[in-house]
């Protein structure tokens, strides 16, 4: 199984693997975030990140999931990096975070190409009408629009 490391800005990082737990029944194991302050030294986020990786490592790599490419959390993980054994990926978003635990029994490459598709797959324009996913609309039941006092309705 490959562990899931989040470095990420404040509580994000503890915010989403609360949010995963919730929809995954449970917290995941090998499953750990580390938070990311303004006044951050990236030298000691460096250290910490090595004193966490083994401890998620369970023979199969770890995946590392940073919030935004070109911020701190993302510089770290780049330091971080051993190809095949430790990998990236930016912009976590909760799906990608879900994917990524569903899957994580397959190879740490593939692995990363399911964190990108989850992240991209799982940002999607809805209106009233339903969800458009690849370019198809998900229809929805239609329903009567809720009326808001004080709005005009056209």
């Amino acid at each position: 199984m490959i562990g899931i490391l989040i470095i990420a800005h404040g509580t994000l990082g503890e915010s989403l693997i609360e949010c995963a737990s919730h929809v995954m029944g449970g917290k995941p194991p090998f499953l750990s975030c580390l938070a990311v302050e303004t006044h951050d030294d990236p030298t000691s986020l460096i250290n910490k990140a090595l004193a966490i990786i083994p401890q998620l490592d369970q023979g199969d790599g770890v995946l590392m999931l940073s919030d935004m490419y070109g911020a701190t959390p993302c510089n770290v993980v780049t330091k971080l990096i051993k190809p095949n054994m430790v990998e990236g990926v930016a912009g976590v978003n909760l799906p990608m975070l879900v994917r990524t635990l569903t899957y994580r029994d397959v190879a740490l490459t593939e692995l990363v190409e399911k964190a990108l598709s989850g992240g991209r797959d799982g940002v999607v324009h809805f209106t009233a009408q339903g969800c458009e996913f690849s370019g198809k609309m998900a229809a929805l039941p239609k329903q009567k629009a809720p009326q808001i006092k004080g709005a005009k309705h056209g």
